[in-house]
């Protein structure tokens, strides 16, 4: 049996939950696949979100 990284885990969801101020109950229920997701999309809304202000910049 493989067992994810508790770093990797941890950064996950204090990543998720400074950005989407959720409860650290409803981070640890998301699959791990669902986490992943949520993490990737909200660094490509934070990526997009930085390129809008640097082209405006």
């Amino acid at each position: 049996m493989l067992h994810y990284p508790p770093d990797a885990l941890w950064q996950e969801i204090a990543y998720l939950a400074y950005h989407l101020h959720w409860p650290l109950d409803e981070l640890l229920d998301l699959e791990h696949l669902d986490r992943v997701r949520m993490v990737r999309a909200v660094s490509a809304m934070n990526e997009h979100a930085w390129e809008m202000v640097r082209e405006n910049a």
